[in-house]
């Protein structure tokens, strides 16, 4: 049976509130948790409807060290049991269908204002409900707007939209940030990753090339 150990009740609390707006974009969600080495950590991840996955490390630790679970049972062992051991659910990695970037080599590219990043959110949040699809989703085009492009460490980076969606879905943006309030843009020469102060949100920079068969 698998295990998930938070003797710290506020990391529980942040677990849980990361679980439920997962699980409020995806009703399907899947979480994977992967314990960090010697750090007395893990980081919980979750693919989005946005084609971005979503970040966020918690103290405590998984058994196996690297699972994947139902985000709604996971919801549940939080809110019900809620105690330093629980049982997260039954393992679902065949669930997992997303790539997990890099640990390492990853490289400060620039930091954007956090205020100015969340008022860009909501024009994009406004002009989404504006364009609802037959899905009832945004459409790609609007999702594929490159609302940023920074520069730094080599690399020249482009913000898709749909990046700024998950980190307001998943409420990583601060409310009211200060005039110190950074998102950090980091990149590798496949990935980009953004870094609020509540969590982060990591995609592939270019499309990956359709197996030739």
């Amino acid at each position: 049976m698998a295990e998930l150990r938070m003797p710290d009740s506020g990391e529980r609390e942040d677990l849980g509130a990361f679980v439920a707006r997962a699980v409020r974009l995806d009703g399907q969600s899947v979480l994977r948790l992967r314990n960090r080495e010697d750090s007395g950590r893990f980081d919980a991840w979750s693919a989005t409807p946005f084609d971005a996955l979503c970040t966020r490390a918690f103290g405590g630790a998984s058994d196996p060290a690297d699972l994947t679970v139902s985000g709604s049972e996971l919801l549940a062992a939080l809110t019900v049991a809620g105690g330093p051991v629980m049982d997260p659910g039954p393992p679902q990695d065949l669930l997992w269908r997303s790539e997990l970037p890099p640990p390492t080599g990853w490289y400060r590219v620039d930091d954007l204002p956090a205020k100015l990043v969340g008022e860009v959110a909501e024009r994009g949040i406004g002009m989404a409900k504006e364009n609802v699809g037959p899905k009832g989703t945004p459409p790609a085009s609007l999702l594929d707007q490159e609302v940023f492009t920074v520069s730094g460490s080599g690399f020249e980076v482009k913000v898709p939209l749909r990046c700024l969606f998950v980190l307001s879905g998943m409420g990583f943006l601060v409310n009211r940030p200060d005039e110190g309030e950074i998102v950090r843009v980091s990149a590798t020469d496949s990935w980009l990753r953004l870094d609020s102060r509540f969590g982060a949100v990591v995609r592939r920079r270019h499309a990956l090339l359709p197996l030739l068969i």
